[in-house]
């Protein structure tokens, strides 16, 4: 244990944690669902779930992964063997959704690379909302199977920049994240001064600020603001088991993790002034969406054509925008990968590099699917399900696990460790980790199915039953199989002298 990889300052571990955490959903779902509910009445909501939900479930995660100096799979199996599924479920959920966020990276490279054709859409609406459509030759529907080249070429790259960010784990994502937490701060303060002094702009900030005090007799506004942060903070992906497990004794859990929360609100909140202000600057506020993918590669791209009457200018905010969508998707994508790997490395004791290797070999191969024409309609629902589903479930079984079975004091104590100013209190620990998050979650979850059965039909989208069984419900399956398949593998492996670490939590 004395040979794994740890953080090299402090500082390090909050930049990379925040870097995972603040991803494209910052970008184009946190302003979306801002406007879907009454801009400050979101941000109230959202605030609200961060510091009842989120900062606990996040403090939990790290404290307990530094504890164990393990990943996900070995710290659930240190908090009870019987929970070790949880674990694998989790790391397994992560391999699906990197392997179609990948996929999204690849196309906001795509549209970087290609940001020179807005200097000749100038107010072409039609054309800067189709320019994603043509590259990517997307049917939007479960048909065509060809793969254009350039995007074959994007989605190679993109594999090849998360690869390099971690290929020496925490040693290498320590010197990446130096840069790609900042630079996407600094490119969105530049659009924010562009969108706050164009005409306009303070209709869209007045949305994006001013509650609309009707919004919160809304039900589906607390779903959103609790299903926003929970997703925000990559917890329940084993990312966090993963970084947390490179922390040293003296880190400070209690404050990191609030800083790491506040942090991603804060990003989150300068994404909604960047889109509001431009959007009301191009008197397109009504179209703002809370779909990402329409956000960055329909909506925004006929804001960018309508900034300016210059061409050569618009092209270059469209490129600053995709490359600030390039630092946000890089840090979350390689956190993902580094949070499978450590935990198939602690597990089997494997060389991490090996993991790695083999993990983006994979999930390269398997996130081609994603580029095909009918790419967008496979990912929109595998997409739905490892999020709407699978994360939820996987929430709901960790609060379960570690809140009613194990001594949720000793988890606190290392929370508090080596904090002084502040502490965090039992009754907010205990009563979010034991009753608030998994009610929540719960709640979410049966919003979610009624969604689903009663106000869709059983059926999501337009897409085949068959395939939404395929890449849907099957998926699912394998995820909370994974960790029972494991097990019997484990068994295999113990007949050929493998022997399973005893961890214990030593006080």
């Amino acid at each position: 244990m004395e040979k794994r990889g740890m953080w090299n300052s402090r500082f390090t571990f909050i930049l990379a944690a925040v870097g995972s955490a603040v991803g494209l959903g910052n970008a184009w779902r946190f302003p979306g669902l801002a406007a879907k509910h009454g801009g400050g009445t979101f941000l109230v909501v959202y605030l609200f779930a961060m510091l009842i939900m989120g900062i606990p479930l996040l403090m939990m995660e790290i404290a307990i992964s530094r504890k164990f100096r393990r990943g996900a799979i070995e710290s659930m199996r240190g908090i009870g063997k019987k929970f070790e599924p949880i674990g694998w479920a989790a790391t397994s959920n992560a391999f699906v959704i990197v392997c179609y966020y990948a996929v999204v990276f690849a196309w906001v490279i795509l549209m970087f690379i290609n940001s020179w054709q807005f200097t000749g859409m100038t107010k072409n609406n039609e054309a800067a909302s189709g320019l994603f459509f043509e590259l990517t030759q997307t049917t939007g529907a479960i048909e065509g199977a060809n793969i254009p080249g350039i995007v074959l070429i994007c989605l190679l790259i993109a594999w090849g920049l998360i690869f390099y960010c971690i290929r020496n784990g925490a040693n290498s994502v320590g010197k990446v994240v130096k840069f790609t937490v900042f630079a996407p701060v600094v490119l969105l303060v530049i659009m924010a001064v562009k969108g706050c002094t164009m005409p306009g702009a303070g209709e869209g900030l007045a949305k994006l600020f001013i509650p609309d005090f009707n919004a919160f007799s809304d039900p589906s506004l607390w779903v959103d603001a609790i299903g926003q942060v929970f997703y925000s903070l990559s917890i329940m992906m084993a990312i966090m088991f993963a970084y947390g497990s490179y922390l040293g004794d003296d880190a400070n859990v209690a404050v990191d993790a609030m800083i790491i929360a506040f942090s991603d609100m804060a990003i989150s909140v300068l994404s909604g002034i960047v889109m509001f202000s431009t959007m009301g600057g191009t008197g397109m506020l009504d179209q703002i969406t809370d779909s990402g993918i329409a956000t960055a590669f329909i909506v925004y791209p006929q804001a960018i054509v309508n900034l300016t009457g210059n061409g050569v200018i618009n092209a270059i905010f469209g490129a600053i925008f995709y490359m600030m969508l390039i630092t946000l998707a890089i840090d979350s994508a390689f956190s993902i990968v580094e949070g499978i790997s450590a935990a198939i490395s602690d597990k089997f004791h494997l060389k991490p590099k090996t993991v790695t290797i083999a993990v983006c070999a994979i999930c390269g191969v398997i996130s081609m699917i994603f580029i095909t024409q009918a790419g967008l309609a496979w990912l929109d629902i595998v997409d739905n399900w490892t999020n709407q589903i699978n994360l939820i479930v996987i929430g709901i079984l960790e609060c379960i696990a570690i809140g009613w079975t194990f001594n949720l004091r000793k988890v606190l104590n290392e929370v508090n460790k080596n904090t002084k100013r502040f502490k965090m209190s039992y009754a907010w620990f205990a009563a979010s980790i034991k009753v608030v998050s998994p009610l929540l979650l719960a709640g979410l979850f049966v919003w979610n199915m009624i969604t689903l059965f009663v106000f869709k039909g059983g059926s999501y989208g337009d897409y085949p039953i068959w395939a939404q069984i395929a890449a849907g419900w099957a998926v699912s399956v394998l995820v909370f199989a994974s960790g029972f398949i494991a097990k019997i593998v484990v068994k295999q492996k113990k007949k050929k002298g493998f022997v399973e670490d005893e961890i214990v939590w030593k006080d």
